[in-house]
């Protein structure tokens, strides 16, 4: 294996992480949930400024969970075989520029699509961020032999926990100071950041990726193949009607010949001959993909309810959000160093159960205090699962295809959110109700329950952080 190439100001320290590397693999890691939390306060000035009506700015959304859920285990694959500096400096140059079409974006009817663009642009430019992280945690557990990095990781969980939780004030605050134009603006200060991070502390070379003589053919049609099959299924999801079934064809049909193609070729984009080898792995995208539909159920479709059902006001309503949040920062914190994950996925899944359950008791006269104390419950979950999933997938999955194994994980998170807005919005319809609320809080028991059982019969989790160092 190639040595470890040391980033400029001088060799890595032997026997621990470099913290030179934190910088950048933070600013990284934060590009996507800042963006996708921040624009959930722009939607309306934008509408407002360009006169769009709401099924035209919801593209705004849509188009970055697109191109993340279709970029992540994209990128990833490139930052396995070419290395982390060269993605990961692109992204930010298409972060940068993504805020600079916002920024400078005409004012009239059709802008609309000129921030669409923008929005599909920065979602290609934020799928750098994890899966490079990703692969330099799994390069520096190699290069300092600490087998367990979960001070790392917890680290970079609760980075991406906290900016979910200041990305809306904050972009209230750049629209209050500057307008809207200033939600996309902010990229170009940190697409700049990134870049000048990533260009001094991430290394030429990690030892990770294959020579450059021995570097494999990039799978350029098992990629279309991937595109075509998630566009497919993402759009048909997000528009579920008779008329769109055609767009669940066409996603059946590029998945069977996706999984036919790469089956057959030498270097697959994702060796599904490996990945279906490694149930471990595939559990902890299925629940991966579970945590996201219960915490997005919440997190919107409780915010709904709060509003409607309960006559909260907006403020009010965030505010009793905000203990989901900052119990996850909290629990991530005080357990977050310990390698193992089968006690934090037992523990968190039977939280979502509790959680679901507490909403079956609410009405609209509930008492504050109760709903406080369902999202205190709620955080659980929100720090345990997918810290523990983060350290699962880094012990399961190849170390030659970590970055694309996390970029993968990422797109089922997504798909996760993508299905829970498909929930809320066909049990809620014009309104959200009591009644509503309660039938969510079944499809939310429902939901841990699955999880509950894929994880006390996975026995392999057990085997993961014992007897391990860690690093942090």
């Amino acid at each position: 294996m190639p040595a470890f190439a040391p980033p400029i100001g001088g060799p890595a320290p032997a026997g621990r992480f470099d913290r030179r590397l934190l910088a950048p693999m933070m600013i990284g890691a934060i590009l996507n949930p800042i963006n996708t939390a921040i624009i959930a306060v722009a939607l309306t000035p934008i509408g407002v400024a360009l006169g769009a009506p709401a099924s035209e700015t919801v593209w705004l959304v849509s188009s970055l969970y697109l191109a993340t859920a279709i970029g992540q285990p994209l990128v990833g694959r490139l930052v396995d075989v070419f290395g982390v500096r060269s993605l990961f400096l692109l992204g930010a140059v298409l972060v940068a520029a993504a805020g600079a079409i916002g920024l400078f974006a005409p004012e009239n009817r059709d802008s609309i699509w000129w921030l669409v663009a923008a929005r599909v642009i920065l979602g290609l430019g934020t799928c750098a961020g994890y899966p490079a992280a990703m692969h330099m945690i799994r390069a520096e557990g190699d290069r300092t032999g600490l087998a367990s990095p979960a001070g790392i990781l917890t680290l970079l969980s609760v980075t991406t926990q906290t900016i979910a939780v200041i990305a809306p004030a904050l972009g209230g605050l750049l629209i209050g100071a500057w307008g809207w134009r200033a939600t996309f603006a902010v990229n170009i200060p940190l697409g700049v950041a990134s870049l000048l991070l990533g260009a001094l502390f991430f290394p030429r070379r990690t030892g990770l990726e294959p020579a450059p003589e021995h570097r494999p053919r990039i799978d350029g049609i098992g990629i279309l193949l991937f595109a075509i099959g998630m566009l497919a299924l993402l759009v048909f999801l997000q528009n579920i009607s008779p008329a769109l079934l055609w767009l669940l064809a066409v996603a059946l049909f590029a998945g069977v010949a996706f999984v036919w193609w790469e089956r057959r070729i030498p270097d697959p984009f994702i060796d599904v001959r490996v990945l279906s080898g490694n149930v471990p792995l595939l559990l902890s995208y299925v629940r991966s993909l579970l945590t996201a539909t219960i915490s997005y159920t919440f997190v919107y479709g409780f915010t709904q309810w709060l509003e409607d059902g309960r006559g909260l006001t907006p403020t009010v309503a965030g505010l009793v959000l905000l203990p989901v949040f900052a119990a996850g920062v909290a629990v991530a914190l005080a357990f977050g160093r310990r390698p193992e994950v089968v006690w934090k996925l037992l523990v968190g899944s039977t939280a979502q159960l509790i959680a679901g359950l507490l909403v079956l008791f609410m009405t609209g006269s509930s008492p504050i205090w109760f709903l406080v104390l369902a999202m205190l419950v709620l955080g659980i979950p929100q720090g345990l699962n997918n810290l523990a999933i983060q350290n699962a997938l880094y012990y399961q999955a190849e170390p030659a295809r970590i970055a694309s194994s996390a970029g993968l994980l990422r797109t089922f998170f997504y798909l996760g959110a993508i299905i829970s807005a498909v929930i809320y919005g066909n049990v809620y319809g014009a309104r959200a109700t009591t009644a509503g609320l309660h039938t969510l809080g079944w499809v939310v028991v429902g939901i841990a329950v699955l999880f509950l059982l894929i994880t006390v019969f996975d026995r392999s989790l057990a085997r993961i952080g014992r007897g391990t160092h860690t690093a942090g």
